[in-house]
């Protein structure tokens, strides 16, 4: 899906299900930050390395922090096995089942949102929500 970009303005959500109660939930934070959210289920709109290698670097994360290890894909496809950073990057972009919890890119920064109220990380830079003439200064 190389049509994706990271405009400043906007969130962007990616995640594997929405419609379990923490994507519900984070999904409704996201709104409450900014009012352009761009939401990915990676589970029907692949990302590609390339995309996941900016969102791991903006992370400041390696592969397998975001990744589920209960998840039967990782117990057949990665536990025991050596890879390279390519090659987890790889495992991402074609098994998005692996993605443990929503991330959130906005303002080219990125959250990994183990828990809805991690997108609250963003409010401090959620003034450019409110017009200028409304900011209280």
């Amino acid at each position: 899906m190389s049509s994706i970009q990271f405009h400043p303005n906007e969130l962007l959500l990616i995640y594997n299900d929405p419609n379990t109660t923490t994507g519900k939930q984070t999904r409704a934070y996201a709104k409450s930050v900014s009012n352009n959210v761009n939401e990915v289920n990676i589970s029907n709109d692949n990302f590609t390395t390339t995309l996941w290698k900016e969102v791991i670097n903006m992370l400041n994360l390696h592969p397998l922090e975001i990744m589920d290890r209960s998840c039967a894909d990782y117990k057949e496809k990665i536990e025991g096995n050596n890879f390279t950073m390519t090659g987890m990057l790889e495992v991402l972009a074609h098994n998005p089942t692996l993605l443990k919890a929503p991330i959130a890119v906005y303002q080219n920064k990125a959250v990994f949102c183990l828990k809805p109220t991690d997108l609250l990380k963003f409010e401090s830079n959620s003034a450019s929500k409110v017009p200028p003439h409304l900011r209280r200064e």
